[in-house]
């Protein structure tokens, strides 16, 4: 009796720090202090578009790939894909110059990347 008691005590603990083990891997992802949309449209109302992307109309998506360091700063900001005309760079430059709040890990506050799509339009 003693044995199988002891042998359920083991399968119990066995179970519960496996569960323990499941959590997600980010407790939450970095996020612009003002939501998502406020940021597009900060990245929309203030990009400066060259006259020759004025003159053809140029549209589409600006897809950017960074990193939100702990103190809320941007860094590594790689543009995967775009538009061209120095859209692209500046949409870059606005998200340099942006705070956003940091991800968190297990409790913890950490660099976390993050990728984000914007919507550009030059008229």
């Amino acid at each position: 009796m003693k044995r199988s008691g002891f042998v359920f005590l083991l399968l119990l603990f066995s179970i519960v720090g496996t569960a323990q083990n499941n959590k997600p891997i980010a407790d939450s992802e970095p996020t612009y202090p003002k939501g998502d949309n406020a940021l597009y449209q900060k990245i929309l109302m203030n990009i400066p578009y060259s006259d020759e992307a004025k003159n053809k109309y140029v549209q589409g998506e600006v897809m950017l790939s960074f990193d939100v360091m702990a103190d809320s700063t941007v860094a590594n900001v790689i543009i995967i894909s775009g538009v061209g005309y120095g859209i692209d760079e500046e949409v870059k430059k606005l998200i340099l110059s942006s705070k956003f709040n940091p991800g968190v890990q297990n409790g913890s506050v950490v660099k976390m990347n993050t990728m984000y799509t914007f919507p550009v339009k030059a008229h």
